[in-house]
């Protein structure tokens, strides 16, 4: 199942498993323990390097939708279900769900790779940020200039209901939640207002949905929020 399942991931992302290797560790790990670990390489021509300069004032972030947790903030996460709340992963994951907590928090993380190749191919895109550990505070400006701020419209999107069960269950401020969790973005691309609706259509068309939700303007490089929600502390 492991093999398989990343061999499924790596033609999702259009690379190639090319080798690994097994250790063991008596002594170091129980007999039913086991870590993995796995990384990607990657090439680019120098010239194509994003460094942040390209993105301007004016220019409009493309959030590409993530449906879960995807492979951040399950400290968090297992410190709410098991101490805070005494759930089990058995228990349904909301009141009415027809799953349970463990189909939710083990929902496999969105591969954005042949869409966000797709995107930079046709249209110009100015700087692309991975929604990982840190969320949108966290991630977006790492790939900004230092004279722009990114300011992200919390209803723009919907959150899914996981995080808000996750946020009621363990009393967790909003910003806490926006600095540990994706919140239901998974990917950010910076473009020019001209480009934002062919993105989108693009996005699309590779099944993954992106709506704008929000630009930058003059700054030095941080994230605010407009609308309810997703900000304070």
């Amino acid at each position: 199942q492991l093999v398989s399942g990343i061999a499924a991931g790596c033609s999702e992302a259009g690379c190639a498993l090319i080798g690994g290797e097994m250790a063991e560790h008596p002594g170091v790990m129980a007999a039913d323990q086991f870590d993995l670990v796995g990384f990607a390489v990657g090439a680019v021509e120098r010239e194509a390097v994003m460094d942040g300069s390209a993105a301007l004032p004016g220019d409009l972030l493309v959030a590409i939708d993530s449906p879960n947790l995807r492979s951040n903030g399950f400290s968090l996460a297992r410190h709410i279900v098991f101490e805070v709340a005494g759930r089990s992963l058995d228990d349904p994951a909301w009141e009415g769900s027809e799953g349970t907590l463990a189909d939710e928090l083990l929902a496999p993380s969105v591969i954005y790779a042949s869409s966000v190749v797709a995107a930079l191919a046709a249209h110009e895109v100015h700087a692309v940020a991975h929604v990982t550990g840190g969320g949108l505070p966290g991630n977006l400006p790492r790939v900004l200039g230092d004279g722009v701020d990114a300011v992200v419209d919390s209803t723009a999107w919907e959150v899914p209901r996981i995080f808000r069960e996750l946020q009621d269950l363990g009393g967790v401020s909003d910003g806490e939640m926006a600095r540990v969790f994706n919140l239901g973005v998974g990917m950010v691309l910076v473009v020019p207002p001209a480009e934002a609706d062919g993105v989108v259509a693009t996005l699309a068309a590779g099944a993954r949905p992106a709506r704008v939700i929000g630009e930058l303007v003059p700054g030095t490089g941080t994230v605010s929020y407009s609308g309810a929600g997703g900000t304070g502390s």
